[in-house]
């Protein structure tokens, strides 16, 4: 069985290699982002990462429940024994709120989210932020799956960028996309424009993985992360992986967020050049009804967080170590 299973996904890597192979590594590397740049791979290599959007912020129906200050704070402050760099999702409904509560706590780094890249309201959020709190803002993730959510192409997500970056020029600037996008040639050039790649790696979505052992699940990140690496030159963080803590009849469990974790941080070394961020901060039961690119019925979105919609932990929070020197 456990031979079958390395086959498979062996299988798998060849078929992307092979896609990839005629492939050439490309980053950006714009002076005026430099600093912004080690501020985040600074925190890469001796912090803690996790992916946040506030827990009051849902949408029912298509319609924003926005996400109050005191509520940020909550949430912030449950997250920063173990966590030091926040990256975010959106910078409307309250999460534009995200980096003054982070400055106030002495969060390291933040990475904001704009979720909607043509939102004027949005864009200027976002700009106000960084501009409040110039020395905890270091990036900018323009979009989360963009394409693969049809919402945008490698063109249109690149003329985006370059948007964002024209504006805010002292900010690392990328996009997120789940990995196997980023290994086809159309993404190419959008690869050319990102200071650091964001990138989306969930072995939970891979046939294999209900029947293999969560090394086998840790070193899928690895691996997909060598491959990235082959293809772009600047830093990869790895802005989302995990799993999920239920349904169970689809083989999520408590016990099984934690061990893939405990092997994750076991194998998956942070550096300069390579870390992984935990997806993500908390519970979301909207999200099982929220749209996906997939169809389908998707329960175990409501499941990813570290904490539950209250903020109590899950037992894979205390296989985290406590960061030194947190407030």
């Amino acid at each position: 069985m456990k031979n079958r299973r390395f086959a498979r996904v062996g299988g798998f890597f060849f078929g992307i290699l092979l896609a990839a192979s005629d492939l050439h590594a490309a980053c950006a590397d714009r002076p005026e982002a430099r600093s912004s740049l080690g501020r985040i791979t600074d925190v890469m290599a001796t912090g803690r990462l996790v992916a946040y959007q506030p827990s009051a912020l849902k949408f029912l129906d298509g319609r924003a429940t926005a996400a109050a200050e005191p509520s940020v704070r909550a949430d912030l402050l449950a997250l920063r024994p173990r966590f030091d760099g926040l990256i975010t999702y959106s910078s409307i409904n309250g999460a534009e709120r995200v980096a003054d509560v982070a400055a106030e706590l002495g969060f390291r780094v933040v990475i904001l989210g704009l979720w909607d890249p043509s939102n004027a309201i949005e864009r200027d959020n976002l700009a106000a932020a960084a501009g409040r709190h110039s020395e905890l803002v270091a990036g900018v993730s323009v979009g989360n799956e963009m394409a693969f959510g049809r919402r945008g192409d490698p063109t249109s997500i690149a003329r985006s960028m370059t948007a964002i970056r024209d504006a805010l020029p002292s900010l690392a600037i990328s996009t997120t996309e789940p990995f196997h996008l980023f290994l086809q040639p159309e993404w190419q050039g959008a690869l050319g424009d990102m200071d650091l790649m964001l990138v989306n790696v969930h072995p939970v979505f891979e046939p294999w993985f209900r029947d293999a052992g969560d090394i086998d699940a840790a070193q899928f990140v690895i691996n997909v992360t060598n491959l990235l690496a082959a293809q772009y030159c600047g830093p990869i963080l790895v802005k989302e992986t995990g799993v999920p803590t239920a349904p169970a009849e689809l083989g999520f469990s408590l016990a099984r967020q934690a061990s893939f974790y405990r092997e994750l941080q076991t194998r998956f070394a942070p550096s300069r050049t390579r870390a992984f961020a935990y997806f993500s901060a908390f519970d979301a039961a909207w999200r099982a009804f929220d749209a996906h690119p997939v169809p389908g019925a998707h329960p175990e979105e409501a499941h990813w967080g570290l904490f539950d919609e209250t903020r109590n932990p899950k037992p894979a929070v205390s296989d985290i170590p406590l960061l030194r020197g947190r407030p």
